[in-house]
C-alpha cells in the first residue's frame, strides 16, 4: 500500500487504485497462467494494510499463502529493485471459511435467508418450479413455519403437497407432480453438499468486516477448490452473500475507503445460464451497492464473460495476457480492448496478446472519477507468500481466529421440519377413550333413576368396527333362529311330528 492507494505495480510511474475510488468495483482478467493469482493477492493484502476487510475465495488453493510471510527469490527482488520497492516480508490476517467445515470454520446461511428466487437458481428449476417454490416460501411464512435447513424445505414441499388443493385455490395451480421433482433436485443438491450450507448459525456480517489491533482488515479466505467442483453452488452462495451484504448494510455514499472488499473468483460461474430475473438482479447489486461501501472485483478469463450491463459498471481494471486463436476469442480480445480509454503510445489489442507472465494493462479512475489512460504495467511483487501453508499453519491460525467458536457446532432449534412432525403425530394418535357415565338402578338410568339422555352417534365407522359389528349381526340372528326354534318347537310338540333338524 503506498499512501491514499493500492499499488498494483510501475508503468512509466506508480499505478494505484486509490482508496476513495475503490467502491468502483473493478476486474481481473486474463488467460490461465497468466498472473490474476498474485495481482489478487497484491490488491487483497494491500487493502488489507490500508485496513480494508476482504473477503475472496480460495478456488485453487494457493491464495492462502497471503496468510504467511514470503520467501522472495531472485526475480522478485530484481523486479522490487527495478521498481525501487523493498520488499519486507509479511503475512495479513486472515480468517478462513469452509462450506464443508474442514478447511475453515463452517459458514452458513438460512434457507429464508436464501430465499426462491436463489434457490431456483441453484436447483436449476424452470419457471414453472419456481413459482410452485415461490408458493411453498409465501404458505411457509403465512404457517408461521421457519425454514432454516433442507429437512425444513422438504417437509414445507409435504405440507404443500398434502394441501395441495386449498393452496391451488389461493395462489394458482400446484401440481404435486412438479413439487416431487423439486424435492429429486433437493436430494441432489444435498449429495453435492447443501446439507452443509444450510442450517444455523447462520453468518453474520460483522465477522466479515472485522480489524485486527493494528488496524489491519481481515482477510477472509473461502475455501473453494472442493465447492467448485459444484459450480451452481459456488456461484449461488457468493451472490447471496453480495446480496446479503447489499441488503443490511447502510447507506455511506463515497468513504474514503471501502467497508468492505468483494473478490468474485471463476466470476462467469455466476452469469453462465443465469435467467434474466438473475441478471436484473445482479446488475442491480453491482450499481447500488458501492453506496454501501463496498467494493466487488470480478476475477475471470475473459472481460466477455461478464455482461456488458454488469461489465459497465466496473471502473478498474487489470488486463494480464489473452490468447485469440478462434473466432470467439478474437472477439473477446477486441472487446477487452475497447474497453480501455486508449493509449496513443501502443495498439491496445496487439499489446494484450504480447504481455508476459506478471505485466497487465492497467486503467484505474482517477480523483474525478474518470478512467485514466490504459498503461502496460509490471505488477509489483506480493510481500506474502506464494502458494499454499501447509495444515498444521492452517489449524494454527485458526486456533487464533476471532471467530473461533462461533460457528463450529451446528444448531437445529425447533423449525418447519419439528412442527410439522408433531402435527402429523397429532393427528394419528387415537382419541382418548371417555369414562363410562354412572348408571342408576337401571342401566340407561341416571343417578336420579330417570332415563339418561343419550349421545348422539357417530355414523363414521372404522374398517374394525364395521367389521366386528357385522359379526355380532351374523352370530346373533343365528342364536336368535335357534331359540325361536326351540319355543316353537315346545309349543307345537304334541299335535305335529317332530321334525329332524337339518344341519
Amino acid at each position: 500500500m503506498a499512501g491514499e492507494g493500492v499499488l498494483i505495480g510501475y508503468s512509466d510511474h506508480p499505478e494505484l487504485l486509490l482508496l476513495n475510488r475503490a467502491n468502483r468495483h473493478g476486474l481481473v482478467a486474463g488467460a490461465t497462467g497468466t498472473g490474476k493469482t498474485v495481482t489478487l493477492q497484491v490488491l487483497a493484502q494491500g487493502f488489507s494494510d490500508a485496513g480494508v476487510p476482504v473477503f475472496a475465495a480460495d478456488v485453487k488453493g494457493d491464495l492462502c499463502g497471503i496468510s504467511e510471510p514470503g520467501t522472495p527469490n531472485e526475480k522478485m527482488l530484481a523486479r522490487a529493485q527495478g521498481m525501487g520497492l523493498t520488499l519486507n516480508p509479511a503475512g495479513a490476517p486472515v480468517v478462513f471459511w469452509d462450506l464443508f467445515g474442514q478447511a475453515g470454520h463452517p459458514i452458513r446461511a438460512t434457507v429464508s435467508e436464501m430465499g426462491p428466487l436463489l434457490i431456483s437458481r441453484m436447483l436449476e428449476l424452470n419457471d414453472v418450479q419456481e413459482g410452485v417454490l415461490t408458493v411453498v416460501f409465501r404458505a411457509a411464512d403465512e404457517e408461521s413455519l421457519l425454514l432454516l435447513d433442507l429437512k425444513d424445505l422438504q417437509a414445507a414441499l409435504s405440507y404443500a403437497s398434502d394441501n395441495a388443493k386449498e393452496l391451488s385455490a389461493r395462489f394458482g395451480n400446484i401440481s404435486p407432480a412438479t413439487i416431487a421433482t423439486i424435492q429429486r433436485k433437493l436430494l441432489v443438491l444435498e449429495d453435492q453438499g447443501g446439507t452443509n450450507l444450510f442450517g444455523e448459525p447462520a453468518l453474520q456480517l460483522s465477522d466479515l468486516m472485522r480489524t485486527d489491533p493494528s488496524g489491519r482488515g481481515f482477510v477472509s479466505l473461502l475455501a473453494a477448490d472442493k465447492l467448485i467442483a459444484s459450480p451452481r453452488l459456488y456461484a449461488t452462495f457468493l451472490l447471496w452473500l453480495m446480496s446479503e451484504l447489499f441488503e443490511e448494510l447502510p447507506e455511506v455514499g463515497d468513504p474514503d475507503k471501502p467497508r468492505l472488499v468483494f473478490f468474485f473468483d471463476e466470476a462467469h460461474l455466476l452469469f453462465r445460464d443465469a435467467p434474466k430475473p438473475l441478471l436484473e438482479k445482479v446488475e442491480q447489486v453491482v450499481r447500488l451497492i458501492r453506496s454501501k461501501g463496498v467494493g466487488v472485483y470480478f476475477i475471470t478469463q475473459n472481460p466477455a464473460d461478464i455482461p456488458e450491463t454488469v461489465l459497465g459498471q466496473l471502473g478498474n481494471r487489470v488486463q494480464h495476457a489473452l490468447r485469440a486463436y478462434t473466432p470467439v476469442e478474437q472477439r473477446g480480445l477486441k472487446a477487452a480492448a475497447d474497453s480501455f480509454r486508449p493509449n496513443p503510445a501502443f495498439d491496445t489489442a496487439e499489446t494484450i496478446q504480447a504481455l508476459g507472465v506478471g505485466e497487465a494493462l492497467v486503467s484505474v479512475l482517477d480523483e474525478k472519477g474518470a478512467p485514466t489512460v490504459v498503461q502496460k504495467t509490471l505488477v509489483r511483487p506480493p510481500v506474502s507468500r506464494l502458494g499454499p501453508i501447509t495444515p498444521a499453519e492452517r489449524q494454527q491460525l485458526m486456533g487464533a481466529s476471532p471467530v473461533r467458536g462461533l460457528y463450529d457446532q451446528a444448531l437445529d432449534r425447533e423449525s418447519a421440519y419439528e412442527v410439522l412432525q408433531k402435527q402429523a403425530a397429532a393427528k394419528a394418535e387415537p382419541a382418548a377413550p371417555q369414562p363410562p357415565p354412572e348408571r342408576g338402578p337401571w342401566a340407561g338410568d341416571d343417578a336420579s333413576g330417570q332415563p339418561a339422555p343419550r349421545a348422539r352417534a357417530s355414523n363414521r365407522q372404522s374398517m374394525g368396527e364395521a367389521f366386528a359389528k357385522s359379526m355380532l349381526r351374523t352370530i346373533g340372528s343365528q342364536v336368535g333362529r335357534e331359540l325361536i326354534r326351540g319355543v316353537l318347537g315346545g309349543l307345537v310338540g304334541s299335535s305335529r311330528p317332530t321334525r329332524r333338524r337339518r344341519y
